[in-house]
């Protein structure tokens, strides 16, 4: 069933366009997938997931390139003798986190990770993460989220993981000065180019969520603003606001627009001076507009076509359409957060084209009806579209590699681009039809 429902109005834009809500048959992959990019950001972490072998061989498959080192992550497995009642699962759990954490002294922060295997046999993984936290603090902290792709997206692992560890926050205290506090998992180089425009602009203390080490947890209280860097922390940015810190509103720091205004929500709400901000940005936005420049020929007029998957399809069509001219045919995401998105809405081109939610057959259908040049997708459909003919870019590529910031930004075009070129370099130039030649019979001349 579908319905189309109205946003709530902003103004200009696409903020009240109708949007195209659907139920049914979803192709996502589910919240363990986070795991791979949070373990290698707090690096004195251990991610614990009680699940099946099937998560076991999803989490390995995803951090294959992990092969050489030893992880922080592993899988507790829950098999036959657990499903029977013949074993005591917590006894078992037990019995498996402190082989690890002997094994392993250096870990900081233990999460036990709930999976689709654990939570339809209810094992209650909170009150183990309290249990054991208890036993081992204050060498280890243990929490749990759920990393379930019953009824979530990939990219909500991340904000499970990361709103089970706000109540851990240490609060500010009562003459604290206002701060900065940055909030979504950044590849570090990303994270240490926003930490040097801040300092530039004399903006501070500024802190990052989730930090690098899991004994450097940020402050929060009343005097916190924060700026989301991700779109899909809606749990985590509730659970800050309960803690009384403030959400900056912005839109996300893809491309030069969305960096800058992203920068001028900060500057703004700590009252840095126009010039003083347009000092500390103008290389980064000079740098990142021309490198733009050299890729927008190669994407000009390209249409593009978003299944739902990671929750940044609405940032990343206004990137692509505002700065490097392409043409949005639909622009589908898994679940559509109408405040935290509504500066980006607001950018969006009138008549576009928005739908909420999945229904697999029928935006296939849609898909296969527009033939757009490029469709971003997740992998299990990505093979089959380019079978039939289809560009394609995995949606998952977006979360795994750094694309924010000025200095990302033709990082992020170019991961759009090299699908064309290489659908045109397999094309090739268009062959010429062999004509053959009229038979003629050979000649016999005499000597």
């Amino acid at each position: 069933m579908t319905a189309v429902i109205p946003i709530q109005a902003v103004s200009g834009g696409c903020s009240d366009a109708p949007v195209l809500k659907e139920r049914g048959q979803r192709e996502v992959f589910c919240g363990l997938t986070g795991i791979i990019w949070l373990h290698r950001k707090i690096q004195d972490a251990f991610f614990l997931v009680v699940g099946s072998r099937t998560c076991a061989h999803l989490i390995q498959s995803a951090a294959g390139v992990m092969i050489f080192a030893e992880p922080r992550f592993a899988t507790a497995i829950i098999d036959e003798r657990d499903l029977a009642g013949l074993a005591d699962c917590n006894e078992e759990l037990d019995r498996v986190v402190t082989r690890l954490l002997e094994r392993r002294p250096e870990i900081k922060l233990l999460f036990l990770v709930g999976s689709c295997p654990s939570e339809v046999i209810k094992l209650d993984l909170s009150r183990a993460a309290q249990r054991l936290s208890g036993r081992f603090t204050p060498n280890v902290r243990v929490l749990n989220y759920s990393g379930s792709g019953i009824e979530t997206t990939f990219t909500q692992g991340e904000d499970a993981c990361l709103a089970s560890m706000v109540p851990s926050l240490p609060a500010t205290s009562a003459d604290a000065p206002a701060s900065l506090l940055v909030v979504g998992a950044l590849a570090d180089v990303v994270e240490d180019q926003f930490a040097r425009l801040f300092a530039q602009m004399g903006l501070g203390p500024v802190s990052f969520f989730p930090p690098r080490r899991a004994t450097q947890l940020p402050a929060v209280g009343p005097d916190t603003r924060f700026l989301l860097a991700q779109p899909f922390l809606a749990d985590t940015a509730v659970a800050l606001e309960a803690r009384g810190a403030q959400r900056l509103p912005a839109p996300f720091p893809l491309g030069v627009e969305g960096t800058t205004a992203w920068l001028q929500a900060a500057a703004t709400g700590f009252g840095v001076n126009a010039d003083r901000f347009a000092a500390a940005t103008a290389p980064g936005r000079e740098r990142a507009s021309g490198a733009l420049s050299r890729l927008r020929a190669q994407l000009q007029d390209k249409r593009i076509f978003f299944f739902p998957d990671s929750q940044l399809e609405i940032p990343l069509a206004r990137f692509l359409s505002r700065e490097l001219g392409m043409a949005l045919v639909e622009v589908g995401t898994p679940y559509l957060h109408r405040s935290h998105m509504a500066e980006e809405l607001a950018w969006l081109p009138a008549g576009t084209f928005l739908s909420e939610g999945q229904h697999v057959e029928n935006q296939l259908d849609r898909c296969r009806a527009a033939q757009p040049d490029i469709v971003v997708c997740g992998l299990g459909l990505a093979n089959p579209l380019e079978a039939e003919g289809l560009t394609t870019k995995w949606a998952i590529e977006l979360v795994f590699t750094p694309i924010q910031g000025y200095e990302q930004a033709a990082d992020l075009a170019e991961l759009f681009a090299r699908p064309l070129v290489r659908r045109a370099k397999l094309a090739g130039p268009p062959v010429r039809p062999l004509v053959p030649k009229p038979f003629e019979p050979a000649r016999l001349e005499a000597v």
